[in-house]
């Protein structure tokens, strides 16, 4: 059922500049390309599951040059892979990436899109992604998106078939054919139609590809050539597409810029068939429409473009303005009138912000802003009024040509203002596959427009603009020089246990900590903390008035009351009750260099794993791989881990013990390589010796899962093994032991079926595929309907010590709170005490 939002929202719905925090003008090289847009009427939408999934040589080639507007739609945000940037992962890493696509989009002008999916994973075919995936409510998505968009050719990245080689891949074909023939059917979907018309795209294609061995292309097939240079680039667009998806950081999904020209290959899927190029029978012009003279008019405006003065197109701009505003088509008009808009205030060198000195804000509180106003035009643009979040103010003020104007101005933020927060992230999704959306038009932005703007209105010669600046903050940073992101609005009052994670010992008291921070503006009287679980009590205190302080509660849960609670994972809850408001917010912030900061907020909880988990190490050494939480896990079950660096491999020599190796390395009880060491250590091939010396002295070494891309490393172990991209992707799949007598699996935890019992998205990824005879498997598992596989960990024995190789996703397990991966991991890390 669809539900209303705001009208503000809904024409802001499929703009770029969406998120911008100013309005600044283009360059005078992407002007003059919006403006031959302007003149092209065809819409193409492409289509995948993921983020990166998307063909960034083409989107730039149609956008760049075939200059027509262009969307990819990502049914995920990637929520189920890997973050080889910090410890991030589900929605977290979710929010990353789709980032990291806005900021991909910035470079090649492509919209983006997406779905409620959530990517929970890999999965084979489309009948275990329809498992988790609801694929009307998928479906559902896209013809909204398709109806909003409204593009004329749909493009898929991937097939229906195996030959997507992933379950999502495949799915996105399916739903996107499905999701064509529903589009321009009145009676699909029709709460949709409160907002929005129905919508026929002309055909849907699939960009047939070469991946790997995979070659799905065939010169039969349609052929379009892309690559070109372009000289107001001052590259081609395969260079600028390695560069737009060499964004995808945390993917490391770094891409070649590659020049030259090349061949796309396009197969019919659904709809008319294209015979010479993605746009036959497509309306192409305004001409064709009937509107031959919008057609002239821009003709005139592109060829007397002046690239040192774009200025001087503002008369012709602002003529063609009042044609297109006559149109009958109220979605073109729409359209082409943003478009319009922007380009006049970017001819006009306008820039508009609205700022504060800080980053947070809190609901009720006031701050002082300053608006900011210049333009570049030799004619004056006028500053009719401005109206604030709760009053308006005439102005009637020229801007003189650069010269910058500041308002200073006092405004309350509303009481009733709504934490910042991504909005598929405001409640709990409906499943483990589906975000929640609290507006069903929000479905497709890649994130929601910032309720809390300042409305400048403009007038430029005779013609009326209303330009929305959203309240920001400023800042100078000593390295990155000016940065302007979202004001944050936060809570008066946070609070976070200090770590997620707690290990409940046998026959021991549980000690936690909580941190409360009182924000700066919100004092409050008094307050009490409560530790709650499953709704009971379990303790509290009294809180004072404090401004502007973090501290930290200690409590002690004795351990006869945690033997009163039969679960081996339990989530702790927190909140504070003050002056009758209770808060339970803990705020997790993401900030990278290559992103703006991100604010989403949790309940404030903690995981408590409560069981017999036996360890008999001490000491870790650890070597970083892609982020992963496993350190950390380490270090709460009170172990001391030691991140490895150069120098630990190349110190003095143990020259007494006759085996060359450094004396950091046999001081560990058992050193471990974080998931994809071989893909992002670089220095691992010569740390490689030392630690195979450190396992033939007695050490025990336990690398976790890699993969073949970008290794440093051809050979792993002290004996072969091969990496294949098999992995067990039904987190319940049954385990059968090998050997049950394994020393793995009985010290210092006895390992039962029972252990592998609540894992999370998967058993594990790549898993060996042939392994040298010294190595002994010691498990067999499989995903329904497929042979079984017994890769998913490797024992072997080298001189006096252990090499494990277990590419089970522990990264995933123990942050999660799996007891049973935890005795199974220590029982790893142990072997050599047995």
């Amino acid at each position: 059922m669809f539900k209303k939002v705001s009208t503000v929202c809904i024409l802001g719905l499929y703009t770029v500049f969406c998120s911008a925090q100013q309005v600044r003008p283009s360059k005078s090289s992407e002007i003059y390309r919006e403006i031959k847009t302007l003149k092209q009427l065809p819409k193409v939408l492409y289509l995948a599951a993921h983020p990166d999934d998307e063909n960034t040589g083409l989107l730039s080639w149609l956008i760049n040059d075939q200059n027509v507007e262009t969307g990819y739609l990502s049914l995920t945000r990637g929520d189920g892979g890997q973050n080889l940037l910090g410890t991030e992962q589900g929605a977290a890493l979710g929010l990353i990436r789709t980032h990291e696509l806005l900021e991909a989009r910035k470079l090649d002008g492509a919209q983006q899109f997406f779905t409620r999916a959530i990517d929970f994973g890999f999965s084979k075919n489309t009948t275990d992604t329809f498992k988790q995936w609801n694929a009307n409510s998928i479906t559902a998505d896209v013809v909204w998106v398709i109806r909003k968009f409204r593009p004329d050719v749909i493009i898929c990245r991937f097939p229906p078939t195996a030959a997507a080689g992933h379950g999502q891949h495949a799915a996105s074909a399916v739903v996107a054919e499905k999701a064509f023939e529903l589009a321009g059917d009145k009676t699909a979907f029709p709460d949709q139609l409160k907002y929005v018309n129905v919508w026929q795209p002309k055909r849907v294609l699939w960009n047939t590809f070469r991946f790997g061995g995979v070659n799905t292309t065939d010169e039969n097939q349609l052929k379009v050539t892309v690559g070109q240079y372009d000289a107001q680039l001052g590259m081609g667009y395969g260079e600028l597409a390695g560069l737009s998806r060499s964004l995808h950081k945390s993917q490391g999904a770094g891409t070649q810029s590659i020049a030259g020209i090349r061949t796309e290959y396009f197969a019919h899927v659904i709809g008319e068939p294209a015979k010479t190029t993605l746009f036959d029978g497509v309306t192409k012009t305004w001409t064709s429409q009937g509107n031959g003279d919008i057609d002239q008019s821009l003709d005139q405006i592109i060829s007397a473009f002046n690239f040192n003065n774009p200025d001087l197109s503002l008369p012709a701009l602002l003529a063609l303005r009042k044609k297109v505003m006559v149109l009958k088509d109220a979605d073109l008009k729409k359209d082409k009138i943003k478009s319009l808009d922007h380009i006049i205030l970017s001819c006009a060198g306008f820039m508009g912000e609205v700022v504060t000195n800080q980053a947070e804000a809190v609901a009720g509180d006031h701050y002082n802003f300053r608006l900011n106003l210049i333009s570049r035009a030799a004619n004056p643009v006028v500053l009719e009024n401005v109206k604030w979040l709760n009053q308006s103010e005439s102005f009637n003020r020229k801007l003189s040509k650069d010269s910058l104007i500041t308002i200073q101005h006092d405004i309350q933020i509303p009481a009733d203002a709504a934490l910042t927060e991504p909005y598929w992230l405001a409640k709990p999704p409906v499943n483990s596959a589906t975000f929640s959306v609290p507006n069903d038009t929000l479905v497709g932005l890649p994130e929601a427009e910032s309720p809390l703007n300042v409305w400048v209105g403009l007038k430029i010669d005779s013609e009326n603009f209303q330009v929305k600046l959203p309240l920001s903050f400023k800042k100078l940073d000593p390295v990155r020089g000016d940065v302007v992101e979202a004001l944050r609005i936060v809570p008066a009052l946070e609070l976070k246990f200090t770590q997620p994670l707690y290990v409940a010992k046998e026959n021991e008291d549980l000690h936690l900590s909580l941190n409360v921070k009182v924000n700066s503006n919100k004092p409050y009287n008094k307050g009490i903390l409560n530790l709650m679980y499953n709704g009971e009590r379990l303790g509290g205190t009294t809180l004072n008035s404090v401004k502007g302080k973090d501290f930290t509660i200690d409590y002690v849960i004795p351990k006869t009351k945690l033997a009163t609670i039969n679960s081996s994972r339990l989530q702790l809850d927190a909140n504070v009750v003050a002056d009758g408001v209770t808060y339970n917010k803990k705020q997790l912030l993401i900030q990278y260099p290559h992103l703006p900061s991100l604010q989403y907020f949790t309940p404030a909880t903690a995981t408590v794993m409560k069981g017999d988990i036996q360890a008999k190490i001490k000491k870790v050494g650890y070597v970083e791989g892609a982020g992963d939480f496993i350190p950390d896990f380490l270090r709460i079950a009170g172990i001391q881990v030691d991140v490895l660096k150069d120098e630990d491999f190349y110190g003095n020599i143990d020259e007494s013990a006759g085996n060359g190796s450094p004396n950091k390395l046999s001081q560990y009880d058992a050193i471990v390589l974080g998931v994809r060491a071989n893909n992002t250590e670089k220095k691992l091939g010569r740390w490689m010796p030392f630690l195979w010396s450190y396992v033939k002295a007695g050490g025990n070494l336990v690398m976790q899962y890699n993969t073949n891309q970008d290794t440093t490393v051809d050979q792993l172990g002290m004996y072969n093994f091969s990496i294949a991209n098999k992995r067990v992707t039904e987190e319940n799949a049954a385990v059968t032991f090998l050997n049950p007598n394994h020393k793995l699996l009985n010290f210092p935890n006895k390992i039962t079926a029972d252990d592998f019992k609540g894992w999370v998205q998967e058993r594990g990824a790549y898993f060996p595929a042939q392994w040298d005879a010294a190595y002994e498997p010691i498990f067999e598992m499989h995903d329904t309907g497929e042979e079984p596989l017994k890769g998913s960990t490797l024992y072997a024995q080298y001189g006096k010590g252990n090499f494990i190789y277990t590419p089970l996703a522990f990264f995933r397990q123990l942050p999660a709170g799996n007891v049973g991966a935890a005795r199974l991991f220590f029982n790893f890390l142990s072997a050599q005490k047995n």
